[in-house]
């Protein structure tokens, strides 16, 4: 009886270490997806590194608008000088836009105490709210002295979206339109004449000089705001500190939630599909400039950067490290090589739509600018996918908006 139970107990004892050898092949192979702190501490600090770089990118060029904009606001206006200001306007917007992607989780861009994201980038923007409109001389605050005495930019400020959520009076948008004016042009941006800012008695709409002071008041504004939010990520700023210390989870779950709510919810869905669908101009993202796909592409390209872990300076330098590709490529390097090309897809479907984008959305489904638009939609969708998928690999939770 000893004998069998012997016998017994020698099998059992075979099975487990038979058992505890496979668990230790198991993680000797690199198949555990188990997050450590030691591996993603990293990642978020170049991560907050590189968004440290991309703000400040983005607050250097809101500067050199604000240079250009001088000869308007306090020069002597010109054609020639008007033409210039778009041009920054157009090149500044570049780098901010690929901030975006780190937007969605109440970071310093989206603090409700502060409501930096729709000072800097609300849209759809009711033009009337702030200046003249076809069939309307009088409208706007320029034009409206009772209820901006004194334009400055605390009182700009406090008027943003003080109606609707479309009485945009701040930002990029609201300079947008005061240097092109109204989208009135079937294939075309605003032609906002230069004569608008001239003040000697020849110049165009009425109340020139409000209308420099405002539009040198909300530039002001810009470099503030964006300083502001640049500053949040400086290397021993309070929020930087606190987020390159939080949990694996936690962190990366932030990470990914702004990627995939910007990809999915936001460029995708309201910037895209919404004016797929509508076929109208006013509800492209940069209706005055025409500058759309220029918005929709850097987006995109917003999200590749914080996948990759790596940014590319305006200044020709590069800031990268430690990536959540990298955490990726460690459990499935077969997932990582798929995502980098979904993300390549969805950049290459945007470059290949047919500008302006407010003319690709027109026609019959059939219609070629429609086609490539639909695509771009499904690609960017398929990054937003993408996103689910590292979010499972790695365990980490998500919430997209």
């Amino acid at each position: 009886m000893i004998a069998v139970i012997n016998q017994s107990l020698m099998h059992k004892t075979s099975l487990l270490l038979l058992s505890l050898a496979g668990t230790l092949v198991g993680c000797d192979s690199g198949t555990s997806t188990e997050l450590t702190a030691a591996e993603v501490a990293p990642v978020l600090e170049n991560y907050a590194a590189i968004l440290f770089a991309n703000y400040g990118d983005s607050v250097t060029a809101a500067s050199e608008l604000d240079t250009a904009l001088a000869p308007l606001t306090t020069g002597t206006p010109t054609d020639a000088a008007l033409v210039n200001a778009r041009d920054v306007w157009t090149a500044a917007r570049l780098p901010y836009m690929e901030t975006e992607a780190a937007r969605f989780y109440s970071g310093p861009i989206d603090d409700e105490s502060t409501g930096y994201e729709g000072l800097i980038n609300s849209w759809p923007m009711d033009e009337a709210y702030v200046d003249y409109v076809e069939g309307d001389a009088d409208a706007g605050l320029i034009n409206d002295a009772s209820v901006l005495p004194e334009i400055t930019g605390e009182a700009i400020a406090t008027l943003n979206g003080a109606d609707s959520e479309e009485s945009v009076s701040t930002g990029w948008h609201a300079i947008e339109f005061l240097l092109w004016g109204q989208d009135l042009s079937a294939d075309g941006p605003g032609a906002r004449p230069f004569t608008d800012f001239v003040i000697d008695g020849s110049g165009t709409a009425e109340n020139q000089d409000r209308r420099r002071a405002y539009l040198a008041a909300v530039s002001t504004l810009l470099v503030s705001d964006l300083t502001a939010v640049r500053d949040a990520w400086a290397p021993s700023a309070p929020y930087r500190t606190g987020f390159v210390a939080l949990s694996p989870d936690e962190g990366l779950g932030r990470i990914l939630t702004g990627m995939g709510s910007l990809a999915g919810g936001e460029l995708a869905g309201q910037r895209m599909n919404v004016a797929y669908t509508t076929q109208e101009q006013e509800d492209e993202h940069s209706c005055f400039s025409d500058t759309t796909l220029n918005d929709h592409l850097h987006d995109a390209l917003g999200v590749r950067n914080l996948y990759l872990g790596s940014y590319n300076r305006t200044d020709g330098t590069t800031v990268s490290g430690p990536s959540i590709s990298s955490l990726v490529a460690s459990r499935d390097a077969a997932l990582d090589a798929n995502i980098r090309a979904r993300m390549d897809a969805a950049i290459t479907a945007i470059e290949a739509i047919p500008g302006p984008f407010d003319r690709a959305i027109l026609g019959a489904d059939s219609a070629a600018g429609r086609v490539a638009v639909a695509a771009a939609i499904a690609a960017v969708r398929d990054v937003t996918d993408a996103i689910e998928e590292i979010a499972d690999l790695l365990g980490v939770p998500l919430t997209i908006g």
